[in-house]
């Protein structure tokens, strides 16, 4: 809500390289509607790979691992969770079949925050409710002692806190004060530094970014994984919120470190979507494609498992395949033998 208060936000001088960013982006936009009326057998295969590098990422971001093998049997699947990750993983997926079916119909409310949160720690006894302890923001560094880099709201103020920030940020959006995509990333600042619940905060935050996206048209990340780029990029994404944070309570913090960060993600989603997308003139398959894409955005070794993980939906099969037609074509090399082989971009 710091954000918003006082017109802050309408205030915010916008330098150059930021303006750059929004116009980069409102051309992928534009350019949004012809790849999504080209080939529906590449994009079927890049919305699912997309849903399960999201559900993997955001999760992982916050610790939440499961077993490579149960990944796809939990996200596309209909396997039963065996534990509290798993559970963890299938809320997710959940979550965001509720923002990819009915975004339009959403409206962003403390009530819909709440429910975003039980649907992500069902299971949890606080799933669905706001924290009841004040809790601190704590940074572990190798050979250090902990130390306190931010305190959120106090538990006994989230409720408001909530609330103010939900209705200032409608107002701004139904009044057109600002932006879409400037109320959007003031909107995710706030809500992190309010950091309303004991866990889930951080799905919760990438969860209402994809929504909000979606009710303003941006709709590149029904394609590409906007929490996997967070994760390629982690360790930016706290040093931002820590800038951003930085004098937050007083009303006095810079929004532009978080906003610049937020606007390169979506530039870099539309950059992939349109590289991949734009492919689909390509007589092969759309898995070859696919395969061949995530090839080549490796920057060194994988192996036939990341490849795997990297498309989702793709049989091992067509994956060995592809590569031995790309190694006698001389454009990737192998080191080893079996699945545990090495294999490498030719010229890298």
């Amino acid at each position: 809500m710091m954000s918003f208060r006082s017109g802050r936000i309408q205030n915010v001088s916008v330098p150059t390289g930021t303006v750059w960013l929004m116009s980069d982006i409102a051309e992928g936009k534009g350019k949004q509607e012809l790849f999504t009326k080209q080939s529906p057998q590449v994009l079927k295969a890049l919305r699912e790979m997309a849903l399960v590098q999201s559900v993997e990422s955001s999760n992982r971001i916050e610790g939440v691992t499961v077993e490579p093998v149960r990944l796809l049997p939990l996200v596309i699947g209909h396997a039963r969770p065996k534990d509290r990750s798993e559970q963890e993983i299938q809320g997710y997926r959940r979550a965001l079949n509720l923002i990819h079916t009915d975004a339009a119909n959403l409206v962003i409310t403390p009530d819909l925050i709440l429910r975003l949160h039980g649907i992500i720690q069902e299971g949890a006894g606080d799933a669905g409710q706001w924290k009841r302890l004040d809790n601190e923001i704590v940074e572990f560094r190798q050979g250090a002692p902990p130390t306190v880099r931010f305190r959120p709201v106090s538990a006994a103020k989230t409720p408001a806190a909530m609330d103010e920030l939900c209705r200032l940020y409608r107002h701004a959006m139904d009044q057109q004060q600002v932006p879409p995509l400037l109320a959007l990333g003031g909107m995710v600042l706030d809500f992190l530094c309010v950091h309303p619940f004991r866990d889930g905060n951080g799905r919760v935050s990438r969860l209402l970014t994809l929504l909000a996206l979606y009710q303003h048209g941006y709709e590149v990340g029904r394609y590409i994984s906007l929490e996997r780029l967070t994760e390629e990029s982690k360790e930016d994404y706290y040093e931002v919120l820590r800038q951003s944070s930085d004098r937050w309570h007083e009303g006095q913090h810079d929004l532009l470190p978080w906003l610049n960060y937020f606007l390169v993600v979506v530039r870099r989603a539309y950059r992939e979507f349109e590289e991949r997308a734009g492919q689909v003139k390509s007589p092969r398959g759309a898995k070859t494609v696919l395969v061949e894409a995530a090839i080549n955005a490796f920057p060194g070794e994988f192996t036939v498992r990341d490849l795997e993980r990297a498309c989702p939906g793709v049989s091992r099969d067509m994956i060995q395949n592809r590569l031995f037609y790309l190694r006698k074509d001389g454009l990737v090399t192998c080191k080893g033998r079996g699945q545990g082989a090495r294999w490498r971009k030719r010229g890298n």
